[in-house]
């Protein structure tokens, strides 16, 4: 009897991570998806996964060594992909991905580097949270870091 509770115990947990497992690859790949639409200039793609009152912050200090943080609508991230110059190439380097899911929410922490026309811009982190909406994650939240310096993590 022992050994079926024991298998039993060991069935359903292994269901729960790979379940949990699978979770993490949809919001990765919802991530992906954002990106791959922002480097192509396609903002349909980048909005197949966002919710439309999606919010997006940046965290960084100024000149003078003040931290600074900016609020902006998500419609201006829109407008300035749309309307980005064929010459100017954007590439966002993801480095990692470190996803949190509880439920029907999720956490994203993207370190990333910035390169503007294969020029090293900033480095920083992207902090993405999810919600899964009818079947599919959607991003609900992002906020970034920007630096110049200490870009190894």
């Amino acid at each position: 009897m022992a050994r079926v509770i024991l298998f039993l115990v060991m069935l359903i947990s292994g269901s729960i991570v790979a379940q949990e497992n699978h979770a993490q690859e949809e919001v990765k790949r919802a991530i992906e998806t954002f990106f791959e639409g922002f480097h192509k200039g396609d903002t349909t793609l980048m909005k197949s996964v966002m919710v439309d009152k999606f919010i997006t912050q940046t965290a960084y200090k100024n000149k003078e060594g003040q931290d600074i943080l900016v609020t902006e609508e998500a419609s201006k991230l829109i407008k300035a992909v749309a309307t980005r110059l064929a010459d100017q190439k954007w590439e966002e380097r993801l480095i990692d991905f470190k996803i949190q899911v509880n439920g029907n929410m999720a956490n994203a922490w993207v370190p990333y580097a910035f390169w503007y026309n294969d020029t090293f811009i900033h480095c920083g982190v992207n902090s993405f949270q999810l919600f899964h909406d009818n079947g599919q994650w959607k991003i609900i939240y992002l906020i970034d870091t920007r630096r110049k310096e200490d870009c190894q993590d």
